[in-house]
């Protein structure tokens, strides 16, 4: 299995680090954020190491996709919160805070004021369409 020495995530899944387990399966693992944005924030994770997405093999993210939904299932049965946000970062542009794949599983409540979302306005017609046939060109 692909590992990092210096990565945190890779340290909880050889259990170097202890963590709050929820499940894990060959491929996958799920835990507990010990920084949380709100109560049940979990965290998903390709036990092998890969960066990002960019980095992940189809299979295994499909893998960490079922894992996801087990837990996200799991967070609103137990905590039964307002709204359930699924995040995956890629990179420092997105703050990705471990170079390590993994999804947010972000139980959310209203009024709880976490700067998740954004102001929707309406985008330039042209300039979506310049760019979805740049997009669909490396497809």
């Amino acid at each position: 299995m692909q590992t990092d020495p210096n990565c945190i995530f890779c340290k909880i899944v050889a259990g170097q680090i202890p963590s709050f387990k929820l499940t894990e399966d060959a491929a996958t693992l799920a835990f507990m954020d010990i920084n949380p944005a709100n109560e049940g924030h979990c965290l998903v994770i390709a036990k092998p190491h890969h960066p990002t997405l960019y980095d992940m093999p189809p299979e295994l993210l499909a893998a960490v996709s079922v894992t996801a939904l087990k837990v996200a299932k799991a967070v609103n049965a137990a905590l039964k919160p307002d709204g359930l946000n699924l995040v995956q970062s890629n990179g420092p542009g997105a703050a990705q805070s471990v170079p390590h794949f993994h999804v947010h599983v972000l139980p959310r409540r209203l009024g709880d004021k976490l700067p998740l979302n954004w102001e929707l306005k309406p985008g330039d017609r042209a300039a979506i369409a310049a760019t979805a046939e740049r997009i669909k060109a490396k497809l």
